[in-house]
């Protein structure tokens, strides 16, 4: 069932709300035990908020999961980590508000503190794909993903810093939408890197996704980063004009047979339905995961300062001879993802390194910004894989952080530049999806999302 048919149900008075709690609550404890998909399970929460309450909202009453780095007040809130699980939230995320009052299922399960790409980080233990529980379901955004294909919610709202909304989907065989950066409030996230984090979306097809969306876009005076334009109904999906869709081109290495293939097959639909095709072979765009890997972890240096056991964490109960030693005892519970990006964050931002690597890399990421303004004056979307691979096997890349981190080749592009993303399913292989990503111009999503529809429905006959 999707959102507007359980909404209609609803209206209807075919199912009660109360209903819904009872199935889906039940759901989500069997569901949890496979695949670990939640970090806390909210029924007691969920009620008392639902009691007694009408329908206010597109979202009412619709199960939804939210990913357990986003703040909701009465909730612990941990991002994955252990440093935070006896955290409670005391106010709620300007995104989560907006929802209204929808049917909070629990919080998802994430990499510690979105640090990741395979929901294997995580202090809470690891996430399965429910579609082959050998396999990851992509992260950090995992949890969510996992729950929303598991029927367990009709949606989840995640984070993309780098693709960890567009990677899960993909890796589930699910939608998964990145905003323009600014279109969507980043108040009550638990920042990772500041100035890539978006809130993204996760749901089973184009049309709940363009739902969610109507809810959660919009100016928040909280959110400096903001953007105040004009709202838009983004469930308005309508046949776009004559397009012109570029197609990345694919790097020599790194990419496996299936996807590639796959990818091929999806260009080759394109072709049918008239869409005129160019092949795009940018400049800079091959630098875009190196220069991520390099501002990301210093602005993760940076956010995760304030986890020193006295304004945020940890805070050891004993005495200690010095201040380095309470620092080292407080913080002892990051996991080991997060102290790699701290460290090389740190490393990045301290004297001597500062011009030759952070510096530099603010600069060719000023490029590749002026590259993609150029390259979209004469394409309306472009068009490559989701990612690399298929889902991987739990453990197969937990040793080798590089291979890990080549996750998000096809992903980083889109927050280097701030430009929307969706990931669609594309084709099945084995039980498992690739997944076919269109980038758009900032603040199209009306136009995005329209696309997607008609290729979603073409992809799905």
């Amino acid at each position: 069932m999707n959102i507007a048919e359980l909404k209609k149900n609803i209206k209807d008075k075919k199912i009660s709300p109360s209903e819904i709690l009872d199935i889906y609550f039940k759901k989500a404890y069997v569901v949890n035990k496979d695949t670990n998909c939640f970090i806390s399970i909210t029924e007691d929460y969920t009620r008392k908020r639902l009691q007694n309450s009408k329908i206010e909202s597109e979202l009412s009453f619709i199960p939804g999961v939210i990913k357990d780095n986003i703040n909701i007040k009465g909730t612990i809130t941990t991002a994955g980590s252990r440093i935070l699980e006896n955290y409670k939230s005391p106010y709620t995320a300007t995104v989560v508000e907006k929802l209204g009052n929808f049917s909070l299922i629990g919080k998802g399960n994430l990499d510690a503190f979105a640090f990741g790409s395979s929901t294997e980080n995580s202090g809470f233990g690891v996430t399965k794909n429910p579609l082959d529980t050998s396999k990851v379901p992509g992260g950090s955004s995992g949890g969510v993903a996992a729950a929303v294909v598991s029927g367990v919610s009709l949606f989840g709202i995640g984070t993309d810093t780098g693709g960890s909304v567009r990677q899960p989907a993909s890796f589930c065989g699910l939608v998964g939408l990145k905003p323009t950066y600014g279109l969507c409030s980043r108040f009550g996230l638990i920042a990772m890197g500041s100035s890539f984090d978006v809130p993204g979306i996760i749901a089973t097809n184009v049309s709940d996704t363009a739902l969610v969306l109507n809810s959660i876009a919009g100016f928040d005076k909280k959110d400096s980063t903001s953007i105040n334009i004009e709202k838009k109904d983004y469930t308005k999906l309508k046949d776009d004009s004559k397009l012109k869709v570029g197609i990345l081109k694919m790097p020599k290495d790194g990419v496996s047979t299936e996807i590639a293939k796959a990818f091929d097959d999806s260009v080759k639909l394109f072709s049918k339905l008239n869409i005129d095709l160019v092949e795009i072979d940018f400049k800079y765009i091959s630098y875009s995961l190196a220069i991520y890997y390099i501002l990301v972890p210093a602005e993760i240096s940076a956010n995760m300062s304030r986890y020193d056991g006295i304004r945020f964490g940890f805070h050891p109960d004993k005495n200690f001879e010095s201040i380095s030693d309470f620092y080292k005892d407080a913080r002892s519970k990051f996991e080991d993802e997060v102290k790699r990006r701290v460290m090389i964050g740190t490393y990045t931002l301290s004297q001597g390194y500062y011009d030759a690597y952070y510096n530099k890399a603010t600069q060719i990421r000023n490029l590749i910004k002026n590259e993609f303004k150029e390259v979209f004056k004469d394409i309306d979307f472009l068009i490559s894989p989701t990612t690399p691979t298929l889902p991987f096997n739990i453990g197969e890349k937990t040793k080798d952080p590089l291979s890990m981190y080549l996750s998000d080749l096809f992903t980083v592009p889109a927050n280097l530049v701030g430009y929307p993303a969706i990931s669609i399913p594309n084709k099945k292989i084995d039980n498992l999806y690739s997944g076919l990503q269109i980038m758009g111009r900032p603040f199209e999503e009306d136009r995005l999302l329209s696309l997607s529809y008609l290729i979603e429905n073409q992809l799905w006959k």
